[in-house]
């Protein structure tokens, strides 16, 4: 019914802004040492793979060990991978060069450094739920460009995820923090129907910088 696996269970990333960097740092850095084996790549990727442009430059924002990453690398896209947590970043490092793959992973708060206008084609952001960040994501995308986002949702089937409902999305609350980007799949089940079917727990987003649009930086 939801997703699976104690890494894959957070709201936030590392780059949570509402706790000190050094704290928040140093926990994260001990829930990857302790983390057994890489996770699944981010389930919005496997559900709407057929989605993905041809491969250019993509983000995985908030990566952690990086399983999206590497995901996206195995099919030719040149990733930039960004997370708090050293340790992660060097797990993934360490991942990416033995298998030839080609990954840029850098330890960034996202929170203060964001990504830069029109930079990239794809970005993903799995499990991590900043809403002031959410223009510069958008504007992050060159024209054309393809969000693949997805997080935890109030209308909960399990207890998978954060237990604060801050660090969770209210029904629809996805697509209004991108308004200026074009919508092509969403997923947010709720708790209707049968609850042991479909992708629960989960909001998911599929959407694209309009094509001839020149991305602004946020205000």
């Amino acid at each position: 019914m939801g997703p699976g696996g104690s890494i894959r269970e957070r709201g936030l990333s590392s780059a949570d802004p509402g706790g000190d960097v050094e704290v928040l740092r140093a926990k994260w850095d001990q829930r990857y040492r302790s983390a057994e084996g890489l996770p699944e790549p981010a389930l919005i990727l496997r559900e709407f793979g057929h989605l993905l442009p041809p491969p250019a430059d993509a983000l995985d924002l908030a990566c952690g060990l990086g399983a999206s990453a590497l995901w996206l690398a195995q099919r030719g896209f040149r990733v930039s991978a960004w997370d708090l947590s050293p340790v992660a970043i060097r797990q993934l490092s360490a991942q990416a060069q033995e298998r030839g793959l080609p990954v840029a992973a850098a330890v960034r708060n996202v929170i203060f450094e964001p990504p830069p206008p029109g930079r990239f084609d794809l970005i993903l952001v799995a499990h991590f739920l900043e809403r002031r960040l959410a223009p510069a994501i958008a504007a992050a995308l060159r024209p054309g460009g393809l969000l693949f986002y997805q997080t935890f949702s109030r209308e909960a089937v399990s207890d998978c995820g954060p237990s604060n409902p801050m660090y969770r999305l209210a029904p629809n609350e996805l697509l209004g923090l991108f308004p200026d980007l074009i919508v092509r799949a969403y997923s947010d089940e709720g708790r209707i129907g049968d609850i042991g079917r479909g992708i629960r727990d989960l909001a998911l987003l599929v959407a694209q910088r309009p094509e001839g649009s020149d991305p602004e930086p946020p205000p």
